[in-house]
């Protein structure tokens, strides 16, 4: 009923109160997210009279006096109450009455409501819809969504800062560590990142073995592994010895996943990357800020493992078949979470928009995901050309379809509104 009201979708000529005058709402008010009346500031006409103040929403008019409303003077100003079922008449606390409008909408807007929130986490029930709407609308949506994506990574980023002490090195390890989980394993990455601090690293970092020992000591896969491999065994003891001499604490089961995994996902090679890049010391973040398009970016984890990593995917008898650490598909992955949103905060730190739009420019100019999410929506009709709109996709389908949060989606409004307005 709220959203009903906010957005004016209901049937014009139905709007009287109960006792039959006109209503005309010249601004529904501001809705409020706190205590108080649902809608303040309000204005409307009742008979051509105009009143200003507040307005409040019930499913019942008797919710009203359930709710205390008839002794608060803090709802003495409102000017309407609006209602699904007026049982009861409303007043003030001086005992006066207040105006009362039962909600004039399309009778079936409830079902419709329901009918499309309720099939949003599981399909797209808006696809009949979305091939119909104006081009223009489509794509100022599509920009929203992938600027707010991008935002929420900027935020995870500036968090990371703030608890760094504005160390943009370390910050980029961590978020680089994180995204090295490609989502299944990207927790237990991050908290191995925060648990093996890069100063550590940094002190060893002319030496792959310790680095190597570090991060797989930390990350808990030696247990596992074959104690009678020598490469293995030289991880343990070097382990030991690092983990003592920096009072380190191991994270209590990070919680590696890997059923129906390819081998060359397996965390060890990831960890393994990160290895390669922290050795002769890490200044990836520095490395990023000087990246001038896609093709600089990418060179910068072009990796390739070299001893037990080269011919290995874990720490069994699986044998990799090329040295390269990551495929192409996964060094867009790296920009897209990576290098783009460390740029864009960067640039935002620094009050430069010249490096923003750098950003910005890269996520356009990278060829788009492909997963189901952007399966669904291109068979509704949605294109997804580059890496920005994949990601406004993604936006959309994980923030507003699945929450189902229709309502607060342009293209569920729309949707709505069509179905609503005579």
């Amino acid at each position: 009923m709220q959203y009903v009201w906010q957005h004016r979708l209901w049937l014009q000529q139905d709007m009287r109160t109960v006792d039959g005058r006109i209503v005309q709402v010249i601004d529904p008010g501001q809705l409020n997210t706190g205590a108080g009346p649902d809608f303040f500031n309000a204005k409307v006409k009742i008979n051509g009279e105009i009143w200003v103040g507040n307005i409040e929403i019930h499913v019942r008019a008797s919710d009203w006096m359930r709710h205390g409303h008839d002794k608060d003077p803090a709802y003495d100003s409102v000017i309407l109450h609006v209602v699904g079922k007026d049982d009861i008449a409303v007043r003030r606390s001086n005992g006066e009455t207040i105006p009362q409008l039962r909600m004039p909408c399309s009778p079936d807007f409830s079902s419709r409501y329901s009918e499309l929130v309720g099939q949003a986490a599981t399909e797209l029930p808006c696809s009949t819809i979305i091939s119909l709407l104006p081009e223009i609308y489509l794509t100022d949506w599509i920009a929203t969504l992938a600027h707010e994506r991008l935002y929420n990574k900027v935020d995870r980023i500036n968090n990371l800062l703030q608890r760094n002490a504005g160390d943009w090195e370390e910050t980029c390890y961590i978020t680089l560590a994180r995204c090295l989980g490609f989502g299944t394993n990207s927790d237990s990455f991050e908290r191995l990142a925060l648990s093996l601090p890069l100063r550590f690293m940094g002190k060893h970092s002319d030496s792959l073995l310790s680095i190597e020992a570090l991060l797989f000591g930390q990350s808990g896969l030696l247990d596992n592994a074959p104690s009678d491999a020598p490469y293995v065994t030289r991880l343990i003891t070097e382990y030991r010895f690092l983990a003592g001499k920096f009072s380190l604490r191991r994270p209590e089961n990070l919680g590696w996943r890997m059923a129906r995994m390819r081998p060359p996902n397996f965390p060890h090679r990831r960890i393994a990357m990160l290895a390669t890049l922290i050795h002769g010391g890490f200044r990836l973040m520095s490395d990023i800020i000087s990246a001038t398009d896609e093709t600089s970016a990418s060179n910068l984890f072009r990796r390739k493992l070299t001893g037990y990593w080269a011919t290995h995917y874990n720490f069994g008898p699986t044998r990799a078949r090329q040295p390269l650490a990551l495929s192409e598909s996964s060094l867009s992955i790296i920009l897209i979470n990576t290098v783009i949103p460390l740029t864009y905060a960067y640039g935002v730190s620094r009050g430069d928009n010249t490096i923003c739009d750098r950003a910005t420019t890269m996520l356009q100019s990278l060829k788009p995901e492909r997963n189901s999410i952007i399966t669904l929506f291109d068979r509704a009709g949605i294109k997804c050309p580059d890496a920005f709109t994949s990601q406004a996709l993604i936006q959309l389908r994980r923030e507003y379809c699945e929450p189902r949060k229709c309502l607060y989606c342009r293209i569920g409004h729309r949707m709505l509104a069509a179905k609503v307005k005579p």
